[in-house]
């Protein structure tokens, strides 16, 4: 829901007319209600502060007040013998309400045309308004015109608003935030009505609601199926990752030293290592091209290969001699989400050990992956354990990049590690592809931001 409301559930189309061009029809709508004496003219909202937004949205959205999009109305509780079994109006009262349905449907109760001027049309947003019920959060929708009691509000949407997009944003509100008072809660019609809220094109306020209906089928099934539960949860962490990878996650800090100075950093550490001879130096990778750029990345980043930024190495491919305790050999039936299993390793002798290491040594906060058979898997190293690699990438810790980033982008990649590696079933990710890689490189300051998002998206509970 949150992913929705900044614009990053579903991507923006060109054509789609713009929201500041809807904003007009839906002014132009309130003015004609207005002359109609359907709606009472208010005292004009005040104009929404900088300070106001809370995040940044896409150019061809608009910031608004959530009474700018729908009418807010009071419900209208009738005369008990006014209340009949079959009349031409359904009448809902809150405890209507505690259905297992977004919307409406069980009728029990009718009222007449004498109640006409009261009746919410259809698809109107109604919630608990007063009492108890208001701290449950519950909404749904009306399929078709009702007359609702006096403890129940309703969100009434302009014509130019898509109903069910208003429904899923109202739904995102924290309700808590909006109630008064301790004995009888109540909700603060003004507090809502002033709410900033954003406004996408009416073209992508149906895609989202699309996508976020969709979503919503899938948890669902979480009920009775905990594989469309791991189902929902991979959807989902790949999406976020995806935005991550994308500078689409976190807003961009003008602040922020550009990626091009990191890149020129990195290049120096390089070239003292090299100097140092603490690593070989290498023939020079080629540039990329725009071909090569799988998605389009913020300005202040850049684009480079994996071994222009990265000391990319590999363990060793061939099988040394086990033996029943000695250095534990990690291979890629070891990389297991995200982590290292130690439970069910082979061990070589340390000689061998020592010769792998040489050229493969594994440290903490290093990335592997697998190159051969199921490739990728990456693992965060964040163990001191001493081991070896067999079959296994390893790209080394670099201060001036934060690893967790380059984790992250490694299981964003998966699809893109299996383009590029050869052999029928048995796949191969060569040394030199992996150098070879595309790499999006954000400011430092930026990469620290995206983990602390993810990580607090991840470890909510969201998925």
């Amino acid at each position: 829901m949150d992913l929705a409301m900044r614009g990053k559930l579903v991507p923006q189309d060109p054509n789609d007319e713009p929201a500041s061009v809807l904003l007009e029809k839906i002014k132009a709508e309130k003015a004609e209600l207005i002359k109609e004496k359907k709606i009472k003219k208010i005292k004009p909202l005040p104009p929404i502060t900088d300070d106001e937004k809370p995040f940044d949205i896409p150019d061809s959205w608009e910031w608004v007040r959530f009474n700018d999009i729908g009418i807010m109305k009071n419900g209208k509780t009738p005369k008990k013998t006014d209340v009949k079994s079959n009349a031409r109006y359904p009448y809902f009262k809150v405890k209507d309400m505690n259905i297992n349905s977004l919307y409406m449907k069980i009728v029990e109760n009718y009222v007449d045309e004498k109640y006409e001027s009261q009746i919410f049309p259809k698809n109107t947003i109604i919630y608990p308004k007063n009492g108890g019920a208001v701290l449950t959060n519950k909404k749904r929708i009306l399929i078709q015109d009702s007359l609702v009691d006096l403890n129940t509000g309703g969100i009434i949407p302009y014509e130019n608003i898509n109903f069910k997009f208003l429904f899923y944003m109202f739904q995102s509100f924290d309700i808590k935030k909006y109630v008064k008072g301790s004995a009888v809660p109540t909700i603060n019609a003004k507090k809502l009505r002033e709410t900033v809220v954003p406004l996408p094109p009416l073209s992508e306020q149906s895609r989202i609601a699309a996508k976020i209906a969709q979503l919503f089928a899938l948890l669902r099934k979480v009920e009775t199926s905990t594989r469309q539960y791991a189902k929902l949860q991979t959807l989902l962490k790949s999406k976020v990752l995806d935005l991550a990878m994308r500078g689409k996650l976190v807003p961009q800090d003008p602040n922020d030293e550009p990626a091009s100075v990191l890149l020129e950093k990195i290049k120096a550490e390089k070239a003292e290592l090299i100097k140092e001879k603490k690593i070989k130096k290498t023939k020079p990778l080629p540039p990329i091209t725009d071909d090569e750029k799988p998605f389009a990345i913020p300005d202040s980043w850049e684009w480079v290969r994996l071994g222009d930024v990265l000391d990319v190495r590999d363990g060793t491919h061939g099988t040394p001699k086990y033996v029943s305790d000695g250095v534990p050999l990690v291979t890629a039936k070891n990389l297991r989400n995200g982590k290292i299993d130690f439970s069910n390793i082979k061990y070589i002798s340390e000689s061998d050990a020592k010769k792998i290491n040489e050229r493969s040594q594994v440290n903490e906060n290093d990335v592997l992956f697998a190159m051969i058979g199921t490739i990728g898997n990456p693992v965060l190293v964040n163990t001191d354990r001493i081991f070896s690699i067999k079959n296994v990438a390893l790209l080394k810790a670099n201060t001036l990049i934060n690893m967790r980033f380059v984790y992250m982008y490694i299981l964003t990649i998966q699809d893109l590690l299996l383009k590029n590696a050869s052999g029928g079933n048995q796949k191969f990710l060569s040394l030199r592809k992996i150098n070879k890689l595309p790499f999006s490189l954000p400011p430092l300051p930026e990469q620290v931001k995206i983990i602390k998002m993810v990580n607090s998206l991840f470890d909510k509970g969201k998925f």
